[in-house]
């Protein structure tokens, strides 16, 4: 690694080529290798051709470097994927496991045997004796869903024991314990779970503890703070600036550098090594160790590759993992920071010209993966000021969580400081958090390609070779162009057929009119199906708005979800047939309430149309029935020709009465059921296709005699438990 000296001029980093430490030429290479090995050789190819414009004193050893760490990547992640499972062969028994519970997983006595709870306990870390079906995690089956089975493998965890209960739990009191308690000591909740998120990057209970919760959590996303729950180098550099204070005042501060380093270590330990924790702290960590032995100040890139070498050395997939990616980029673009103050007015003040240059080059350095990953872009209208505004809050709120952690029972006096910072945090959080974010689909291979030549842009008006009207042409038509793909990918005309496991999600796209019928819902366990899958679905692919929301029925498999949709995603109206008190369908109309979203009741003979295209509602009729399954919401879709059924849960004695005619695709009733589907009803239907929408359940769907009828008629039958979510397109 190249070192400058604190008496000498290092090679300027902003020259007109980059001056490559080894460290990164290896980092990046040790990535290429790692994805190569898992497939993705464009993902290698983007990631090496940064480095085509760097320069090197030896070009040749450079390439030596980067060739022999690609090969060690490569071999490592082979040697990942081949290591054994001590598990496999106890998968889709019914097994009882005891270990250490840490809060996250359950690790037992075997350390490569690890193991995710489903539903997650809310037992405290500790010692956990449990039972369940033991079981490879699930892999995404819906646009956008969320890689559970890849995290998990990134974390060391490659099994998940579903339905675990527990049969005896005895807590831990560790020094984790104490850090956790001292941190929410005399917090509220949401204060509580604020802090922990920050200390010790554990979103958990911010995601799944209430609506409120999850609200203010969007409002991070929205206001461009996510990053502030996020353990990175504003923890290390804030806590480490700290204790350098308290040290300077004690007799230790002739051996402040190895208690730093200590501590760093132990803020891992404490922490976990997620990746963007362990990046900065070993980034962190190497610059300490140069100030120690009296190099001087280290090569900012030469540190950032080291670090990425060793955090890939320790977990190959964690190439993959988003925070990695975003970690990485942020703290890359930093180093730009004094090149972007040097182009902004002279007369502004130097905090203000650092802050807006640090919060602009890392939006923009992250923007592509957190618009593909999130779906949104938040505005910097709104992510500038209120970045501004948030760092001198959290440079007090980091160190003091940190010291309210370490006093444990006795942090009571600290987070008296601690409570009020984190409201006047939460109230500007909330304040930024209501301004409208940019919506986007997934990007495509044409995206990245303007992203590429928007940060050409970029790079040639810092080096001064590009007047700032001819980038910012550039730049714009490059925004523009992406705006107007991602627009015309919300305009496509199919049906999708969400896999929201044991329940019903269907989307329907007919150009600028969209419908959901259904969202979903788990009747058991904490999972918000809505909030998790059917909404990501939806921005996934470039549905920001819904002109209609149907609720068929209130069963929970079917619309439990849909009040998380009409919380998070912009609804014209919501239509349902007979109104019941049912709890399931209230939460969802107070959500509609909440929204302003007009609530129609509709019945048999209530029809529009769009396009070439018409929608009829079917069913129910008046007098409505006393059974909530015959009086869902059936509705007749017809696009010139094409003609498909969407039936809810409707029973075979209803069916006969719809009267639907020719159909060319069938959505089965009621997930399969004996009770529906009758031959009466393929008889008069004759449809060429099914699509069933079922999950793993205990009530035997889809019923045997249904697939043989189906079959019987020449139906092709399509299951979202074997395909997952199945895209339909329409003529």
């Amino acid at each position: 690694m190249r070192y400058g000296s604190a008496t000498k001029t290092a090679v300027p980093v902003f020259a007109r080529s980059i001056s490559l430490p080894w460290s990164l030429v290896a980092f990046a290479g040790f990535a290429a290798g790692i994805l190569v090995v898992s497939g993705e050789a464009w993902g290698a190819a983007w990631l090496l051709l940064p480095l085509l414009g760097g320069r090197s004193r030896r070009p040749a050893t450079l390439t030596l470097v980067a060739l022999v760490a690609a090969l060690l990547g490569g071999s490592r992640e082979r040697a990942e994927q081949r290591a054994p499972d001590p598990l496999a062969s106890w998968r889709g028994a019914l097994v009882t496991l005891s270990g250490t519970w840490d809060g996250r997983f359950l690790r037992l006595e075997d350390p490569r045997a690890s193991v995710a709870l489903s539903p997650k306990p809310s037992a405290p870390p500790g010692e956990l004796r449990v039972c369940g079906r033991l079981d490879l995690p699930s892999t995404p089956r819906n646009p956008g869903e969320f890689d559970y089975s890849a995290w998990l493998r990134a974390s060391g965890v490659r099994s998940v024991l579903y339905g675990a209960k527990v049969l005896s739990a005895r807590p831990r009191r560790d020094a984790r314990t104490w850090f956790r308690g001292g941190v929410r000591l005399g917090l509220s909740p949401l204060e509580a779970d604020f802090m922990e998120a920050v200390e010790l990057g554990d979103k958990d209970e911010l995601n799944t503890r209430t609506l409120g919760a999850r609200a203010a959590n969007n409002a991070f996303a929205h206001a461009g703070l996510s990053h502030l729950m996020a353990l990175s180098g504003q923890n290390v550099a804030l806590i480490v600036t700290a204790l350098s204070f308290l040290l300077a005042k004690t007799p230790l501060k002739l051996a402040r550098y190895p208690v730093l380093l200590l501590a760093l270590a132990f803020y891992v330990w404490l922490a976990g090594p997620s990746p963007s924790l362990l990046r900065a702290t070993l980034q962190g960590g190497a610059v300490l160790i140069g100030l120690w032995v009296g190099r001087g100040r280290i090569d900012a890139l030469g540190a950032l590759g080291l670090a990425g070498l060793v955090s890939l050395a320790w977990s190959p997939l964690w190439v993959f993992d988003v925070g990695f990616r975003l970690s990485f980029l942020a703290a890359g673009s930093l180093l730009l920071v004094p090149r972007v103050e040097g182009r902004l007015p002279s007369r502004w003040p130097t905090w203000l010209k650092v802050g807006l240059a640090g919060t602009l080059l890392a939006e923009i350095s992250t923007a592509p993966i957190v618009a593909h990953t999130f779906h949104a872009l938040p505005l910097p209208l709104a992510s500038v000021p209120a970045n501004l505004l948030a760092a001198p809050l959290m440079a007090l709120l980091v160190p003091l969580g940190f010291m309210a952690g370490l006093a444990g029972p006795l942090a009571a006096p600290i987070n008296l400081l601690v409570g009020p910072l984190v409201k006047l945090l939460l109230a500007l959080v909330t304040l930024f958090g209501h301004w409208p974010s940019v919506p986007w689909g997934e990007i495509s291979a044409a995206g990245w390609a303007a992203y590429g030549l928007f940060g050409v842009c970029v790079t040639l008006w810092l080096r001064r070779r590009l007047g700032e009207r001819s980038a910012s042409a550039v730049c714009l038509a490059c925004v523009l162009v992406t705006m107007v793909a991602a627009k015309s990918g919300g305009q496509a005309r199919e049906i999708v057929f969400l896999d929201v496991g044991q329940g019903d999600a269907t989307l329907i796209r007919l150009g600028d009119f969209t419908m959901l019928i259904d969202g979903g819902g788990t009747p058991r366990g904490s999972f918000d199906v809505g909030a998790r899958t059917v909404v990501p679905a939806l921005k996934t692919l470039g549905v920001f708005d819904l002109d209609v929301v149907v609720l068929t029925h209130p069963d929970a498999d079917h619309v439990e979800g849909l009040t998380s949709v009409l919380s998070e995603v912009p609804v014209g109206e919501v239509w349902l047939g007979r109104r019941t008190n049912a709890p399931i369908e209230t939460a969802v109309l107070h959500a509609a309430k909440t929204r302003r979203v007009p609530v129609r009741a509709v019945a048999r003979g209530d029809h529009i149309t769009v396009g070439n295209a018409a929608l009829d509602v079917m069913w129910p009729a008046r007098p409505f029935s006393k059974e909530d399954n015959e009086n869902s919401v059936a509705i007749r879709l017809d696009v010139g020709t094409f003609r498909a059924a969407f039936l809810g849960d409707l029973p075979s004695g209803v069916e006969s009465r719809l009267n639907l005619g020719r159909l060319d695709l069938l959505k089965v009733a009621h997930h399969g059921s004996r009770f529906s589907t009758s031959e009466a009803l393929l008889s008069e239907t004759r449809p060429r296709d099914a699509v069933i929408s079922v999950g793993r359940n205990t009530y035997g769907h889809p019923n045997s005699d249904v697939l043989n009828r189906l079959r019987a008629a020449g139906i092709r039958v399509w299951r979202t438990d074997e395909a997952g979510a199945i895209r339909w397109p329409l003529p």
